[in-house]
């Protein structure tokens, strides 16, 4: 009798296999440690009075990844090396506003996701479910949902810059 595949039609299979590596499955859903997420992101003030939003594309982000590092192969990318990344967004604490600056550049709001696993990359979500990476050298467009910025990340897809 044949196994029964962990494999979905989600994701492609390099990316499937990093997440189911990193611990997710279909159906993965903490929805307590999310709201604990999203009460001490609003509850926190920065030194200089920003604030984070809350949204609910930010919430079903981390209900279902949250937690999670994903180890990308060290493998050539498509484009460009692929990267890990955390999902916790309290790994953007400090961030409401920078956060808060992208979003009203974007006309939305943004909220921390995580961030790249070799740290050089903070991870964010926007109202929408839009994700982006914030660095040292500007703000990038990961993809229109979490599952495109997961295949971008994992996958070595060049990200699209979003400032010059």
């Amino acid at each position: 009798m044949p196994s029964a595949s962990r494999t979905t039609t989600r994701f492609p299979v390099a990316v499937d296999a990093a997440l189911t590596g990193a611990g997710w499955h279909p159906g993965r859903w903490d929805i307590k440690r999310a709201e604990q997420w999203a009460d001490e992101l609003r509850a926190h003030t920065s030194p200089g009075g920003h604030r984070h939003t809350v949204f609910p594309a930010a919430v079903e982000a981390w209900a279902e990844f949250g937690g999670l590092t994903v180890t990308a192969e060290d493998t050539e990318g498509q484009e460009v090396a692929p990267s890990g990344l955390t999902v916790d967004p309290l790994l953007g604490l400090h961030l409401a506003r920078t956060l808060a600056d992208l979003g009203r550049a974007l006309d939305t709001q943004v909220c921390p996701l995580g961030a790249q696993t070799d740290g050089q990359a903070h991870l964010a979500i926007d109202a929408e479910g839009r994700v982006y990476a914030i660095d040292h050298t500007g703000d990038w467009y990961l993809g229109d949902t979490i599952d495109q910025a997961l295949t971008t990340l994992v996958t070595g897809v060049r990200p699209v810059r979003l400032t010059p």
